[in-house]
């Protein structure tokens, strides 16, 4: 979605500090950290919130693999011990970018 400022991020057009990227997800800082530690863990495809995934193997399957990155951007990528990871979903859930995103956020590093 060439509208899309994760789509954009992820295509390169738009600068980011990334820390971890494979073929399914891209793992960068937030530009407003709300905490000393605070990276966003996003996929490559464009779904707009997490509640878009399928309820099926196929939706089971890519929310598995979205936490299974978010792990391991905190544990390996961050090296953080403790952390907490966060996701909004919906507008009156607090979602602002419709890109499915989580938070990985930490103060103790």
């Amino acid at each position: 979605m060439s509208d899309c400022v994760f789509c954009r991020i992820i295509a390169g057009e738009l600068p980011a500090d990334i820390v971890y990227q494979d073929e399914h997800f891209v793992a960068f800082r937030d530009i407003r950290p709300k905490a000393r530690v605070h990276v966003l863990v996003v996929p490559r495809e464009h779904v707009p919130k997490l509640s878009d995934y399928p309820d099926s193997e196929e939706g089971e399957r890519k929310l598995g693999a979205l936490f299974r990155t978010v792990n391991r951007v905190a544990t390996r990528a961050l090296g953080l011990e403790h952390y907490k990871i966060q996701a909004h979903v919906g507008e009156r859930g607090g979602q602002e970018i419709f890109h499915v995103h989580v938070h990985v956020m930490s103060n103790a590093v």
